[in-house]
């Protein structure tokens, strides 16, 4: 399995995935919307897009990473906001290259650290990154607050 940094040529490849991302969490489907978004923040340098390649080539997975600071640490941090491989690719390994090449990303910026969040019921996620080596914050909650 092999990873890279997206780019802007690869929208038409990622859409699709992101699109799909954002259903599995509840969301209309809205391929246009997808893609201007990941176009957006490829254009922006707002986000780091890592996709997961299959033998061939093709796109499969990818990760989305966001830039971010803790004052607690003074030192950047990123936060894993999205991970996604394709149903047909799922079970080839693809997500724990995707966290690897995440990690790697991570460490060259000199990061203290790498976050994500996950919904309570996404077991299946929640296994492959306790088998990733990430480990569950058991000291804080975590609140939103919807504009």
């Amino acid at each position: 399995m092999r990873t890279r940094l997206a780019t802007a040529d690869d929208l038409d490849a990622l859409a699709p995935l992101f699109d799909g991302y954002r259903q599995f969490y509840q969301q209309p489907p809205d391929l246009a919307r997808a893609r201007a978004f990941l176009a957006a923040r490829l254009a922006n340098g707002d986000s780091v897009i890592i996709a997961a390649l299959d033998a061939q080539d093709a796109i499969i997975g990818f990760t989305q990473l966001y830039p971010s600071f803790s004052s607690t640490l003074t030192a950047r941090i990123w936060i894993l906001n999205d991970l996604f491989v394709a149903p047909a690719a799922r079970g080839t390994r693809a997500s724990f290259a995707l966290l690897e090449a995440a990690k790697a990303h991570a460490r060259a910026s000199g990061a203290a650290r790498l976050s994500l969040a996950t919904a309570h019921d996404n077991s299946r996620a929640q296994a492959v990154y306790e088998r990733n080596g990430w480990k569950r914050e058991q000291r804080f909650w975590h609140y939103d607050f919807a504009l």
